[in-house]
């Protein structure tokens, strides 16, 4: 690999985020973690990134569903509806168990959804098989 993976967190709870970055940091893959606290953020960061922008198009999006000023269902369908964005591989990851909350990201096109677990240990296991599965097992597009 000639540069780490770009991961893109949309996550707006500051525990969640510092174990996704924990969880990361001892990984086996290089990799360069950018987190936004909101929805908007998120479409305003992918909006600021390739080769023109200021950020790195990202290689996977971890996105929560509850977020502040454009939920996470909104930033989903809007990456699988862009031409250049919807090749994104996303993963929800959310506290969510609702059935209609799966069932409304499945159509969006989501690629993942994984429902966090809240024990501190079993969630940094959650973090550890994303990235097991998203960037050692599968074959991403390079930007």
């Amino acid at each position: 690999m000639t540069r780490p993976i770009e991961i893109l967190l949309v996550e707006d709870n500051p525990g969640d985020v510092r174990l996704t970055q924990e969880a990361l940091r001892e990984s086996r893959i290089a990799n360069a973690l950018s987190v936004v606290g909101d929805g908007a953020a998120a479409i305003t960061f992918l909006e600021e990134s390739g080769p023109a922008g200021t950020n790195a198009i990202p290689d996977l999006v971890l996105l929560d569903l509850n977020l502040p000023k454009l939920s996470g269902r909104d930033v989903l369908s809007r990456i699988k509806e862009h031409e250049h964005w919807k090749v994104i591989p996303v993963v929800v990851l959310t506290t969510s168990e609702s059935e209609k909350d799966i069932l409304e990201c499945y159509p969006r096109h989501v690629n993942c959804y994984i429902t966090k677990p809240l024990a501190f240990d079993a969630f940094l296991e959650v973090v550890r098989q994303i990235e097991d599965f998203w960037l050692t097992i599968v074959r991403l597009p390079r930007s």
